[in-house]
């Protein structure tokens, strides 16, 4: 697939911004966010952004509208630079599908390229020691694109092997009862003491601290748990462990202990 480095007239990236905050930007992100003519993107991703944006013409985009942002973003970069942005990473739970789709059936012939970022899933977990040190599965537990029912069937196959799982849109106001189904699935397979993080704002602006508790006790902390929250389930293997001086977290031991002594 064509850069539009290779093509300084024209050209498309699909931009991860990872949490928002520039420190935690890559350095390719924000150069080619310097770079292009137009950048597009949901207000909310776009805000954290403004000092990129000086001198740039900037398409805010709202909750909903991703094909119609994807096809204008697929129509400018017929003729100029473009970036469209994505939190997080833009292949994972972000605008880089629904765009390529868009393009594919458009049959424009644009280079493109996506630029990778940090996930909400890494984000979390660096907040909470290592939980994901080996094996495991990220679930959204949104069901506006994907029926409840596949859903459930997917945590039904995670959980039974034994592997951390991270909620992606645990509760919403017109879904509060998903991250409840979620948790009924992981104590079909897991015990009460296995670990679980509940990592609201994982480096971004308003993040609070990060709570580390078990499957047996996560009703008591329910009500910090939001859209704007990563939850991380331990696997069969994960336990709660120290992360510096007082601060606890999650240790997912990866194999080490049964070939190595320390």
């Amino acid at each position: 697939m064509p850069s539009p480095a290779e093509s300084p007239s024209n050209g498309l990236w699909i931009v991860g911004i990872g949490p928002g905050r520039r420190e935690y930007m890559t350095g390719r992100a924000i150069d080619v966010i310097s770079r292009a003519e137009y950048v597009i993107g949901n207000d909310s991703y776009l805000e954290p952004l403004q000092p990129l944006l000086t001198g740039k013409q900037v398409i805010r985009s709202s909750m909903g509208k991703e094909v119609e942002r994807a096809q204008k973003a697929i129509g400018l970069a017929r003729s100029h630079t473009v970036a469209i942005v994505s939190g997080g990473d833009a292949g994972v739970y972000g605008m880089a599908g629904i765009v390529l789709e868009v393009l594919e059936h458009s049959g424009a012939d644009i280079p493109v390229e996506i630029v990778p970022g940090v996930t909400a899933a890494n984000a979390a977990a660096s907040r909470v020691g290592s939980p994901l040190s080996g094996d495991f599965a990220v679930i959204s537990l949104s069901d506006l694109l994907t029926p409840l029912e596949v859903i459930e069937k997917r945590l039904d196959a995670v959980f039974s092997v034994g592997i951390p799982v991270v909620i992606y849109n645990p509760r919403s106001h017109g879904r509060p009862h998903n991250f409840a189904l979620a948790i009924g699935h992981a104590r079909k397979y897991y015990p009460a003491t296995v670990p679980v993080a509940v990592i609201k704002n994982a480096l971004r602006e308003g993040e609070s601290d990060p709570v580390v508790t078990t499957l047996g006790e996560i009703e008591s902390v329910i009500d910090q748990i939001d859209m704007h929250t990563t939850v991380i389930i331990g696997g069969s293997e994960s336990r709660i462990g120290r992360m510096g001086k007082n601060a606890k977290g999650i240790i997912t031991p990866r194999g080490y202990q049964h070939k190595y002594l320390y």
